[in-house]
């Protein structure tokens, strides 16, 4: 407690001290690369990225994108979602290097902080496919780069945050550049007990008068039980540029979380000990080499990840003693190599040619107690090799008019998929305000996890890939004036058709599996709006808007008698996804305020609308106030956010509980 309040205390004390610097006016230019050629693209801005040291990534997306991020709870599982598709649907990249899991098929984004990625941009439908195949909703590009402002030496940032539920968040950044060579070390921790308390409304207590008669009920006010973590992130990275000639880049990431699973709000178990604990340690490593010449690019990369994790399960049953229920360990290597040539004959034309290869190894071991301990474990040890190719020709006929197209294609140990093609076009319809028509239409396939067919139980070996066509049609626009304003405006509809989508279903023998439905018809529009502007002398002020209207129908054939499946939204999947940011400066201070909304998500294929069959609509809103100021060489800076402001009571997945409003505080210090 004393180490809080004396970090409230100097927040306060930095808040209140005197301006020392102003912002700087930037002005923005924007450029149509060859590169870009009818792509929906968004990039996450820097400040968004830099905004909270105790942000996961998942929360930078969920606040400045209409992608859906479907949040277990506080510092548990967060995926993302795009166009009304699934998790499994989106392909991650960090540096170049495939995150996806062969095992899940999935990215956990809560396990990524954002202080670890420069640069993040999501790819929409057919421009997922500039990335990797299999992404049928998109893909997400994140890179780390190098420092650009010029400086020589050594610099340094830390960042301490204090936060409710006894939460402890710390970064440290340090940089050393000398002539070509630079070097950058990254360290975040994060720590909390995490016993928030919350209205439990899948509880009820009655109320007895003097008769033991009930005379009312209320939902009861619980804490979160056993949500405790800690996560450790250290990522270094040494970069040499040897001029005109080439660029030689390294960097390894290394991860450690050990977290605690909440008890649902449907537990009612007693106070007896139990352990229900999920451990992981990844390595990522990737080095990186580009050679320039006249007109051409070549660049290679190879890259390695090695995840291991641990799940277990222990209860007292009575005796005193935890007894172990489920212990579940898994390992996954992965070997990645890429080589990419790009061409330039001219100003006008862009040849790329790709080749590379991912080697998957996945050994799952489930030892259950109930069968006879670890000796009697289930389980499956697969290896998965994937040799991977790409062509793209990207053509600009006249300053107005671009055409590119890309071919694409698998062949794996296991399972293949047809070459992929995809066609992207975009025309600049009214040049003075930057109007650009984009167009794009394209094939996927998917190719299921190993989880998908091979765990235990459930595993499903004879499922087929998911394959689908994608059409995507979209305005954009951007204009304003020097040292005024600048405003962007965009606008699409995408249409997607899936066949042998898979979906992982109950089973009458009591655990799910996935299964291949027939055709699923994801369709909608996605809009986003953004203004810049300078409402006074020494004032900066800027907003910005996502919205995405995403309905994904089931329009297969029942499967039985009973299934009410057909002709509705797929499960956690929202109608409706909006986010919103404001941010207003003056001087060292700056005052953000940050929004976002999913719509009610059904959690059963039938779309039951029963108590546990519908998740309600809700809308988180936070706020942030800074100040920033530099004695001499030292950046000094203060800042208080406020999570749910209004202290909504909702949920994100059935049964998990989240927490009400709550306060971080945080101070830093730049050399």
């Amino acid at each position: 407690m004393k180490r809080t309040a004396a970090y409230i205390a100097l927040s306060l004390a930095a808040l209140a001290a005197p301006a020392q610097q102003q912002l700087r006016e930037v002005t923005v230019m924007s450029r149509r690369p060859i590169r870009d050629i009818g792509i929906e693209q968004t990039r996450i801005d820097s400040a968004a990225l830099r905004e909270n040291i105790a942000q996961s990534l998942a929360d930078v997306l969920a606040y400045n994108s209409a992608v859906f991020v479907k949040n277990y709870g506080r510092a548990t599982m967060s995926t993302v979602a795009f166009r009304g598709t699934s998790p499994a649907h989106t392909r991650v990249t960090w540096n170049g290097l495939d995150l996806s899991s062969p095992m899940l098929g999935m990215v956990d984004f809560s396990t990524i902080p954002g202080q670890f990625v420069d640069r993040a941009t999501l790819l929409h439908g057919s421009s997922g496919l500039t990335e990797a195949t299999g992404g049928l909703g998109g893909a997400l590009a994140l890179s780390t780069e190098p420092d650009r402002d010029g400086r020589t030496g050594f610099t340094a940032s830390y960042i301490q945050g204090v936060g409710s539920f006894s939460t402890f968040d710390e970064y440290l950044r340090l940089g050393w550049t000398r002539g070509r060579l630079s070097l950058s070390t990254r360290v975040s921790y994060a720590s909390s007990p995490n016993d928030f308390s919350y209205r439990n409304h899948d509880k009820k207590e009655n109320i007895y008068d003097d008769d033991h008669s009930i005379i009312g009920s209320y939902h009861p006010r619980e804490k979160n039980r056993n949500g405790a973590y800690k996560d450790f992130n250290v990522l270094q990275e040494v970069r040499y540029d040897t001029g005109r000639t080439g660029r030689l880049g390294l960097s390894a990431w290394y991860a450690s979380s050990d977290r605690q699973l909440p008890l649902l709000t449907t537990d009612y178990s007693d106070d007896r000990p139990y352990e229900n604990r999920r451990r992981e340690q990844t390595i990522r490593a990737v080095a990186s080499w580009t050679s320039f010449y006249t007109n051409a690019k070549l660049s290679a990369r190879g890259g390695y990840v090695h995840t291991w994790t641990a799940y277990d399960f222990r209860r007292d049953p009575g005796s005193g003693v935890l007894t172990t229920i489920t212990r579940a360990r898994s390992g996954i290597n992965t070997f990645q190599a890429r080589a990419t040539l790009d061409f330039y004959p001219s100003d006008r034309w862009l040849f790329t040619a790709e080749v590379g290869t991912r080697h998957n190894t996945v050994r799952s071991v489930d030892g259950d107690a109930s069968t006879g301990g670890p000796e009697f474990a289930t389980g499956y040890d697969r290896r998965r090799t994937e040799l991977n190719l790409m062509a793209s020709a990207k053509w600009r006929p006249s300053r107005r008019v671009g055409l590119s197209a890309v071919l694409r294609g698998d062949v794996g140990s296991d399972r293949s998929t047809p070459p992929v093609p995809a066609a992207f076009a975009d025309v600049l319809l009214w040049p003075a305000i930057n109007l650009l028509a984009k167009a794009s239409v394209s094939s996927n396939y998917r190719v299921p996890s190993l989880n998908d067919l091979y765990y235990k139980p459930g595993g499903n070996p004879d499922l087929a890939n998911e394959h689908g066509l994608t059409y995507d049609a979209g305005l954009s626009a951007q204009w304003g004036r020097s040292g005024s304003y600048t405003a962007t405006v965009s606008a699409s509809w995408f249409d997607s058709r899936v066949k042998d989508w898979i979906l992982w279903l109950p089973t009458p023998k009591g655990f799910f599996s996935p299964v291949n439905i027939a055709r699923v018809h994801a369709y909608g529009i996605e809009a986003a709006a953004g203004v810049q502007f300078t409402p006074a002398r020494g004032w900066m002020a800027d907003v910005s808007v996502n919205y995405s209207w995403t309905p994904s129908i089931n329009r297969g054939h029942p499967r039985s008698p009973a299934d009410q499946s057909v002709g509705k939204q797929l499960p956690y999947t929202p109608l409706h996804s909006a986010s919103a940011t404001a941010r207003l400066s003056w001087r060292g201070w700056s005052l953000l305020y940050k929004w976002n909304c999913y719509s009610e998500r059904y959690t059963m294929s039938s779309n039951a609308p029963s108590l546990t069959g519908r998740l309600p609509a809700y809308y988180m809103n936070g706020v942030t106030l800074e100040r920033q100021f530099t004695l001499r060489r030292v950046g000094l800076s203060a800042k208080l956010s406020v999570n749910n402001l209004f202290d909504e009571e909702y949920l994100s997945v059935l049964a998990r509980p989240m927490p009400g409003i709550n306060f971080e505080f945080f101070l830093g210090i730049t050399i």
